[in-house]
């Protein structure tokens, strides 16, 4: 038996046993089952994954993460430790190339770095000299919540039109899996006030509770500093006018997969996110701007330029210098574009600092 076939087993079990799942529930499941979930059964970013983030398109993204924690660093008065936490960190790529870009903060001995990752087949791939755990560190912290293409990535229930808006949930017929829907519950009365009072039949949107229980759970570890979500995002009226395979996406091998509820634990489950609702539920971000307009504001201009020079000065040698600052280039085109990765949104949530130890 495959792990995906003993997956959707369990989870029929469940069902029987218990009664529909809210999709959220599925979701973690497929996602993050530790025996058969994607991310623990080789699920991940990267060009030999199953998709590509900013920080897999290269080492630039994560060379401009290093200038912004240099600014965040002297922001709050230079703090003798600086905590960034790499949430939803996969395998540490983007760790990678933080450390290896340096900085003000790492220099000074001030950053502490905490990769967290769910998945313990994605830790066992971090670099040394990181914390790696799989979950938030405690509060106080002082310093940076980065989320980088995480908040797409949990858990999620589904609001269905049908005379009015119900909640979707999975049910098994036979061992199938299959949708069947219910009455919305109180829980998510408030996300569901953000939905459009009339739609067509069938519209769907997403609820984002894995993300506003996320976010509050961040917001309240930072005693000063900021969380920092990157995403594509949207409103929850555009999304529920829209078809619900635009927004509910599923990938494999760096190829749309199938529908959701097939094959549990075989492919990523991801959902746009509905800023709105994390604005309403939690606070509004302080900072909301495209990732281009956040890389150009954290010096990717400045980086691009010491490329071209370096590759004019370098291009008839060939070497590996040459190499590295010519991809920079390219890189930046990637992470910039805006019918890309330059179009996703940069939402920060800022905590000001209050009696945070200076150097």
């Amino acid at each position: 038996m495959t792990p995906a076939a003993g997956l959707a087993g369990r989870l029929a079990a469940r069902i029987r046993a218990d009664g529909p799942l809210r999709f959220s529930a599925f979701v973690d499941a497929a996602l993050y089952d530790e025996a058969a979930g994607f991310y623990a059964t080789g699920g991940r970013a990267g060009r030999r994954g199953d998709f590509l983030t900013g920080p897999e398109v290269g080492p630039l993204f994560g060379a401009v993460l290093a200038r912004a924690v240099d600014a965040w660093w002297r922001e709050l008065g230079s703090p003798e430790v600086f905590t960034l936490v790499d949430a939803g960190a996969g395998p540490g790529t983007l760790a990678r190339a933080v450390l290896a870009a340096g900085g003000d903060a790492a220099t000074a001995g001030a950053l502490r770095y905490v990769a967290v990752e769910r998945s313990r087949v994605q830790r066992e791939r971090h670099p040394a000299g990181i914390d790696s755990v799989d979950e938030l560190p405690p509060a106080p912290l002082v310093g940076a919540v980065f989320a980088n293409e995480l908040a797409d990535n949990l858990p999620f229930d589904v609001a269905v039109f049908d005379d009015g808006w119900r909640l979707a949930c999975v049910t098994e017929r036979d061992g199938r899996l299959l949708e069947v829907l219910r009455p919305m519950p109180p829980d998510l009365a408030a996300l569901a006030a953000l939905l459009p009072a009339r739609a067509a039949l069938g519209a769907r949107a997403p609820l984002a509770s894995g993300a506003v229980h996320w976010l509050r759970d961040a917001l309240a570890r930072v005693q000063a500093g900021r969380v920092v979500l990157v995403d594509y995002t949207s409103a929850t009226p555009d999304l529920a006018g829209r078809p619900w395979r635009e927004w509910l996406r599923t990938y494999r091998g760096h190829e749309r997969g199938g529908h959701p509820l097939a094959d549990p634990g075989t492919q990523d489950v991801t959902s746009e996110v509905p800023l709105d609702q994390l604005a309403a539920a939690v606070r509004p971000p302080d900072v909301v701007r495209s990732q281009a307009a956040f890389l150009a504001a954290h010096g990717i201009g400045d980086l691009v330029a010491e490329g071209r020079r370096i590759w004019a000065e370098r291009a008839h040698l060939g070497d590996l210098a040459a190499v590295k600052a010519r991809s920079r280039l390219r890189e930046s085109d990637a992470l910039t574009d805006p019918d890309g990765l330059g179009g996703f949104t940069v939402a920060e949530w800022l905590v000001p600092a209050t009696a945070v130890a200076r150097r």
